[in-house]
């Protein structure tokens, strides 16, 4: 029996920011080193720039999104002034999880290691490889 809570009702910022953590803890040891100082931020939405700069259609486009300088691009002789950070869209992730039916503490993991692999480097398109490689009867 799993001990995760089932919403009935929507969660909050608080609470979606909760089981991001949990999700982000669950990360394996070796891969967690790597992404100890990227922070993890829940909005409702993405802010008009980066509506602007994703050419969003909606709001509601954008689970989530990683800014920051991935470790292969990173360098000490360039030092950056600004955090690495993971964003998680809360109203979007809810609208795709009424959707979907699918289990929100899936939902919030998956979007959180998508992008932690932006973080290391990795583009869209290959980790939609890396998922299909790992589960063959999984489309996108």
């Amino acid at each position: 029996m799993s001990s995760l809570r089932r919403f009935t009702t929507a969660p909050t910022l608080t609470e979606l920011e909760a089981i991001a953590e949990k999700a982000a803890a669950g990360i394996p040891a070796e891969l967690r080193q790597h992404v100890r100082n990227v922070l993890i931020r829940v909005e409702d939405f993405p802010d008009e720039e980066t509506a602007q700069e994703m050419e969003l259609e909606s709001p509601f486009d954008l689970l989530g999104l990683y800014r920051g300088v991935g470790m292969p691009w990173q360098s000490v002789t360039q030092p950056r002034l600004e955090p690495d950070l993971i964003f998680l869209y809360r109203r979007p992730i809810l609208d795709y999880w009424c959707e979907t039916g699918e289990d929100l503490t899936h939902l919030v993991r998956h979007v959180l290691i998508h992008e932690i692999g932006h973080h290391f480097g990795f583009s869209d398109a290959d980790m939609e490889a890396l998922e299909a490689a790992a589960d063959p009867d999984q489309h996108g």
